[in-house]
C-alpha cells in the first residue's frame, strides 16, 4: 500500500486566537461572570495562534437548536470535504473517477444519507464507489480511516481508496456549557478537512509505503474523552487524566508495535502525531523521550490551525509529505489517540 495523494481545505474565515477569545467573551457576556479570566488564561496557553471557522462570528448567534447547527455542519462539511478531496486528487494527478472506495470520518455532525452520498453528486464520483461513513471516533478517526483505506488497498492492489476527515468543531460550542472542559475545547479546536489517497501495490501511482498498523484499546477509559450527546447537542468530555494515561501506556505500545517490525524508536526519523493540545504533545514527548523538534510539525499545525479533531493528523501528514519531506527511505510513525480511549499506530517508509 502507498500514499499517493494528500490535500486539505479550510474555511475562508481565519481569526487570531485573541479575536476568538474576545468573541467568546461577548458570546457568553451574560453568563461568564468571574470565569472570564479563566477563559482568557486557558486560551492564552493553548498553543494556538490562528484558527479557521466555518462561519463569521455573528452567524453563531443564529444557531438556536442542535438541528440548526447540524444542518449548518452538513453544508459546510460538503464544501470543505469536496475541497480536500479535489486537492488530494490534483496532487496525485488523478480524477474523481479514479476512486474505488471512500471512507468519510467526522465527529461534529451526523446525516443520513451520509456526507459521502452528497460528495458523489457534487464531485461526479463513480456510482459504484464503495462508501464507508464512520462516526464516533473523534481525534483518532483520521488515523483509523487511513488504516481502513490501507486494508482496502491491500485487498485490492490495483485500486485506490480515499479517507476524508471533515470537522466543523466550532458548531459544537454550547452556550449553556461553561465547564472548564468546554472552555479548553473552545481554545484549541478549529474547522477544516483533510484527505489522503491510498493505492494498492499494483497501481502505477508512486508514493510512500504503508508497512503496517496497529490498533490499541484501553479498557475502562471511556470517560477520558468524547461527547455527552443529548437533546441539546454535543457536550465535550475531556478528562484531566489524559496526559497521565499517555505517559503510562504509549511507550510500551509504540515499542511493541515497532518491535514486531524489527525496529526501535531510534529507527524512526519522522514522527507524525495528532496535535491534541500542548499537554497532549508534552505527554507524548515525555513518554517517548522525544525532543520538541521531533514533533515540530505537530506543534506548528496546532499553532497555525488549531486541533481539527480527526483531520489534524492528516494535516500533519500533508505537511510532512509536502512542506518538509524526509529523505527517501526514512521510517515514519503516524499516530493519533481518541475516544475509547484508544490509539492508532501506522508505520510508513517515506
Amino acid at each position: 500500500m502507498k500514499i499517493v495523494g494528500v490535500g486539505s481545505s479550510f474555511p475562508q474565515n481565519r481569526y487570531s486566537q485573541a479575536a476568538i477569545t474576545d468573541a467568546l467573551s461577548a458570546y457568553w457576556s451574560d453568563r461568564l461572570g468571574d470565569r472570564t479570566a479563566l477563559l482568557r488564561r486557558i486560551h492564552s496557553r493553548a498553543g494556538v495562534k490562528w484558527r479557521h471557522l466555518a462561519f463569521p462570528f455573528d452567524r453563531y448567534h443564529d444557531f438556536a437548536t442542535w438541528g440548526e447547527t447540524n444542518r449548518a455542519w452538513f453544508a459546510a462539511a460538503e464544501e470543505l470535504g469536496a475541497g480536500a478531496l479535489d486537492a488530494a486528487l490534483a496532487r496525485a494527478g488523478l480524477t474523481p473517477g479514479d476512486l474505488d472506495a471512500l471512507y468519510v470520518v467526522s465527529i461534529t455532525g451526523i446525516a443520513s444519507p451520509s456526507l459521502d452520498a452528497r460528495l458523489i453528486n457534487r464531485m461526479g464520483l463513480r456510482t459504484d464507489l464503495k462508501r464507508t461513513p464512520i462516526f464516533g471516533l473523534g481525534c483518532v478517526a483520521g488515523a483509523i480511516g487511513l488504516t481502513r483505506a490501507a486494508d482496502y488497498a491491500l485487498a485490492y492492489p490495483r485500486e485506490i481508496a480515499a479517507v476524508l476527515a471533515v470537522e466543523i468543531c466550532s458548531l459544537t460550542i454550547r452556550r449553556d456549557d461553561l465547564s472548564t472542559a468546554n472552555l479548553i475545547a473552545t481554545g484549541i479546536f478549529g474547522d477544516g478537512a483533510a484527505a489522503v489517497l491510498v493505492a494498492g501495490a499494483e497501481h502505477p501511482s508512486p508514493g510512500p509505503r504503508i508497512l503496517g498498523h496497529r490498533s490499541v484499546f484501553y479498557p475502562g477509559s471511556e470517560d477520558i474523552m468524547g461527547w455527552d450527546i443529548s437533546e441539546n447537542g454535543f457536550s465535550i468530555v475531556l478528562s484531566p487524566r489524559l496526559p497521565a494515561l499517555i505517559k503510562e501506556h504509549l511507550a510500551n505500545d509504540v515499542d511493541s508495535f515497532l518491535a514486531a517490525h524489527g525496529l526501535t524508536r531510534r529507527d524512526i526519523g519522522s514522527w507524525v502525531f495528532h496535535p491534541g493540545g500542548p499537554r497532549v504533545l508534552e505527554a507524548v514527548e515525555s513518554a517517548l523521550d522525544l525532543h520538541a523538534s521531533e514533533l515540530r510539525l505537530s506543534w506548528e499545525s496546532l499553532e497555525r490551525i488549531g486541533n481539527l479533531s480527526s483531520a489534524s493528523v492528516l494535516c500533519v501528514l500533508e505537511d510532512t509529505l509536502t512542506r518538509h519531506r524526509p529523505p527517501a527511505g526514512t521510517m515514519g510513525l503516524i499516530a493519533a489517540m481518541g475516544p475509547g480511549f484508544c490509539a492508532e499506530l501506522i508505520l510508513a517508509r517515506w
